[in-house]
């Protein structure tokens, strides 16, 4: 049987099961009673893990939370397919196919064998999780001229290999490799 951990216990990027689905804690507010006999509340902003649904819950200080069963697995990138995005378990070897509802916009970051943490929920992949940094190859920019600094504006606009548009440095030329921040989808350096 899995651990139960009690509400007053649990702190921010705790992993915990509510109503038989996984909950992500962002912010927990503790709230003690000035007066005789009153309970102590704990106020939990959480995310549902397979929702990404986010909202406020308070709960009394003993209530219990069983623990989820969330794992998270390394995996590389293979290949898009008709049924999904496909990437290979680092350990297992075996194939893990995430649906393009799951994947969204992250698509834009994928590129051969770009490392990821894969989210399983009961043994199902529920999202991922990329590195800080991705590397992408630049396929198309803008040629400056001299003088494009006078005006003010020292970067232009990029393609990248995925499709994904970012803006960058001036001195970025077709062909060049690029590191993008994943969470922020910005030039974080040349790769």
């Amino acid at each position: 049987m899995a651990a139960l951990i009690e509400a007053i216990s649990i702190k921010r990027k705790m992993f915990f099961e509510h109503e038989n689905a996984p909950y992500h804690c962002l912010d927990v507010e503790v709230s003690r009673p000035t007066a005789r006999g009153g309970q102590t509340l704990v106020r939990l902003k959480m995310r549902n893990v397979l929702t990404r649904a986010v909202f406020d819950k308070t709960f009394k200080a003993g209530e219990k939370f069983k623990e989820p069963d969330l794992v998270q697995v390394s995996a590389s990138y293979q290949y898009a397919g008709s049924d999904g995005y496909h990437f290979m378990d680092q350990e297992t070897y075996e194939t893990l196919t995430l649906g393009s509802d799951l994947v969204g916009d992250d698509r834009q970051l994928l590129v051969d064998n770009v490392i990821v943490q894969i989210h399983k929920y009961n043994g199902n992949p529920i999202g991922l999780q990329f590195p800080p940094h991705v590397e992408l190859a630049v396929t198309y920019t803008e040629p400056t001229t001299r003088g494009d600094t006078a005006s003010g504006s020292v970067t232009k606009l990029a393609t990248l290999e995925t499709g994904l548009e970012i803006r960058v440095p001036l001195f970025i030329k077709e062909g060049e490799r690029v590191k993008v921040h994943s969470e922020t989808r910005e030039f974080a350096g040349r790769a």
